[in-house]
């Protein structure tokens, strides 16, 4: 069947059953171009039902807003959704439209994938919800439908795979008068049908237009992510004046506060375990111990490190599993001071 008929299916599909999203309900690029940040390796159910979303955008409006913003706000307004590089990411974009683009978001396919932070990806988004530009679109939903609607095994991550579900995806837009519908539907309906594990074939509203004999194995990766085990060991020292954090300067959460490393001098003989958890990032599942530090311990802390007051904590910035476990530290210190 040639790609029109298909395509056309997908846009009358959508438009009768497509679920309402805030950045759905609008044109405004900005709004958009948040969402589809916000929706980088974050489930939609975080950024809407914990309030991410709204909470961003009654906190910067609009572009003018957040390249004006400072770093902390900023990391403050994004705690708890992780890859902190796309907060940072989405002020430099701010900036360079204010600078360079006298405050308006380009219109142009070309000149938006020119912006910082803005991928192949990220562009045909913001190029076909915005502004209803035949820009196709590819992510993990997409790549999922358009493997098993062609019963194709090549390896998405290879080249090879890449650039066929690329032309495939060109192929689909180009064929609707209706970009928007045409790209939502393929992300919604590797979200709500043509799932990983369980598609639900026998109710896809485009069976009939698709050639897959099974469709579970789709699409073919060429290899399998290795999870990495790794052990961070911090410290809890907390007195009258606050607790001690230490700023973070790595790529990844530069800038945030976290439980300062356990020093060098004691690793041969730790001291007490307060508290140890698990949590994973990327690729790596990393085991936090707490350890305990006595309020009169001598060290010469570097600059990177500070006794954040108590009334200044829930404003200062931290990755969550930090967050998670000073809360927990606290309510623990709070209860011994009490009893």
């Amino acid at each position: 069947m040639p790609a029109s008929s298909l395509a056309s299916d997908l846009v009358s599909w959508f438009h009768q059953n497509g679920r309402v999203y805030p950045w759905r309900e609008t044109r405004d690029a900005y709004a958009i171009l948040v969402s589809e940040i916000m929706l980088q390796q974050t489930q939609i159910s975080t950024v809407l039902d914990r309030g991410y979303y709204a909470r961003w955008l009654a906190r910067f409006p609009d572009f003018a807003t957040l390249a004006a913003a400072s770093e902390s706000d900023i990391l403050m307004a994004w705690e708890g959704l992780g890859y902190y590089r796309r907060a940072r990411n989405l002020q430099k974009l701010a900036r360079t439209v204010m600078e360079e683009h006298g405050g308006v978001f380009p219109n142009e396919p070309a000149s938006i994938l020119a912006l910082p932070g803005i991928g192949p990806y990220t562009a045909g988004a913001v190029s076909s919800f915005a502004f209803g530009l035949a820009e196709p679109i590819v992510d993990g939903n997409v790549a999922r439908v358009l493997s098993r609607l062609d019963n194709d095994a090549t390896p998405v991550d290879s080249p090879a795979g890449s650039k066929r579900l690329w032309e495939r995806a060109t192929e689909l837009v180009r064929a609707t008068d209706d970009p928007r519908a045409l790209n939502s539907a393929l992300m919604e309906l590797g979200q709500v049908t043509c799932r990983p594990a369980q598609p639900q074939c026998p109710v896809c509203p485009v069976k009939k237009h698709c050639r897959a004999t099974e469709p579970a194995s789709l699409p073919v990766k060429s290899g399998k992510t290795q999870i990495t085990e790794v052990t961070e060991r911090v410290i809890f020292l907390h007195t009258a004046d606050g607790v001690l954090l230490e700023q973070e300067t790595g790529a990844r959460r530069t800038g945030l506060w976290k439980l300062p490393a356990l020093p060098d001098s004691l690793t041969e003989n730790p001291p007490p375990v307060l508290l140890k958890a698990t949590y994973g990032i990327t690729r790596y599942k990393v085991t936090l111990w707490v350890h305990e530090a006595a309020p009169n311990q001598k060290h010469d802390w570097p600059a990177s490190h500070r006794v954040i007051p108590h009334a200044e904590l829930p404003a200062t910035a931290m990755p969550s599993p930090y967050r998670r476990a000073l809360d927990r530290l606290l309510k623990n210190a709070l209860f011994e001071l009490e009893a």
